[in-house]
């Protein structure tokens, strides 16, 4: 009977590598794509720049545009660059979260890491208005810093408690979980900046809104270093996700460390999700249908081909939303997370109605 199973699971696992393999040409596609989308997004808006244009201004060309030269240097690359990096990091941390608590609408949305991070900013925008803005725009690194770790301090947090409740409840009361926590956060932001004065509360509801044009040049070099830290620890981490996938016990006996594999990828999501979100703000859905859609796409849950996968679906998607919202339209009402709404309510929709143990509470 054991090796009837073995057997089972060892022909399961051929078919499934080579139909993911069968797929690899998806890669070079995805390339292409998000390269097409990263010139839409230079070159639409209120003001039209040729393919031409663009190019001349990003190699440094002596007869492009003054005008086109601001527009994409100072608008619009710092804030495509934040959707490529933005996207690519929530997917990231969306594949790892969902792998980890075996939990299909684990994201850091939906488990409340985005809210913990929204709790860490508000508290440092409340710090700020105690000791004067003043203060710290004359250590503007240190400004920078104290967003990003007030974010990943409330991300932490969340997550703390989520792996302690997560090993006492179903997948759906964990969400359930998760959704109150993001609940009782924006209660507690609601009270913290009761005590700010005006101008610090419309800077917080501005940030609140979800958008990658708030990036600026000034923020990458923190941006980038720690979102390239989280999602070259989340490759290294493949193989121990992929053990995951067979359960923990499988993992011991293939000589991992629970606890250490664990710690590790928790780490690179929150260092993924937190400094994302101290930028860009609160920026829903992503990291919860980019793993689907990446799974759905390459036909396969070996994590050595969805990681680079989610990277780039991210990239794309993140960089399509943006785009929406920022075509010249005649009135601007749109904001991005409206947008992610439109296409991550009915992938969520549909991943309840796929999974048999999400229609119910039965574990």
């Amino acid at each position: 009977m054991e090796s009837t199973l073995t057997t089972t699971i060892s022909t399961s696992k051929q078919r499934s590598r080579l139909a993911s393999h069968s797929r690899l040409f998806l890669f070079p596609i995805l390339v292409f794509c998000a390269l097409i989308v990263f010139l839409l997004e230079l070159g639409i808006g209120s003001v039209k720049i040729p393919v031409s244009g663009i190019i001349d201004v990003l190699i440094g060309s002596q007869a492009v545009d003054a005008t086109w030269s601001t527009i994409i240097l100072e608008l619009r690359l710092p804030r495509t660059l934040a959707a490529i990096i933005g996207g690519a990091a929530l997917g990231a941390a969306g594949l790892q979260l969902q792998t980890l608590f075996k939990n299909p609408l684990a994201g850091p949305w939906a488990l409340g890491l985005t809210a913990g991070a929204q709790l860490g900013v508000a508290m440092v925008v409340t710090t700020a208005a105690v000791i004067g803005s003043s203060f710290l725009q004359k250590f503007e690194f240190i400004s920078n810093m104290s967003i990003v770790a007030g974010a990943m301090l409330g991300c932490v947090m969340v997550l703390m408690v989520m792996v302690t409740v997560s090993k006492y409840v179903s997948t759906i009361t964990l969400l359930i979980f998760g959704l109150m926590l993001g609940f009782l956060a924006q209660g507690l932001i609601s009270v913290i900046l009761h005590f700010t004065n005006q101008s610090q509360t419309k800077i917080y509801s501005g940030w609140n809104d979800g958008s990658f044009a708030g990036v600026y040049w000034e923020h990458f070099p923190v941006l980038v270093p720690m979102t390239i830290i989280g999602l070259v620890g989340g490759w290294l981490m493949t193989k121990p996700l992929n053990a995951f996938l067979l359960g923990e016990n499988y993992a011991r006996s293939m000589g991992l460390s629970v606890k250490r594999t664990r710690l590790i990828t928790l780490g690179c999501a929150v260092l993924l999700a937190g400094p994302v979100t101290a930028y860009c703000g609160p920026i829903l859905f992503l990291g919860l249908i980019i793993p689907h859609l990446a799974r759905g796409l390459f036909s396969t849950s070996d994590h050595r081909i969805l990681m680079p996968a989610v990277m780039l679906l991210g990239a794309i998607v993140a960089q399509a939303a943006d785009l929406f919202v920022h075509l010249p339209w005649e009135k601007h009402f749109l904001h991005l997370n409206a947008v992610n709404a439109l296409l991550g309510a009915p992938v969520v929709m549909w991943v309840i109605l796929k999974n048999k143990k999400m229609r119910g509470f039965e574990i």
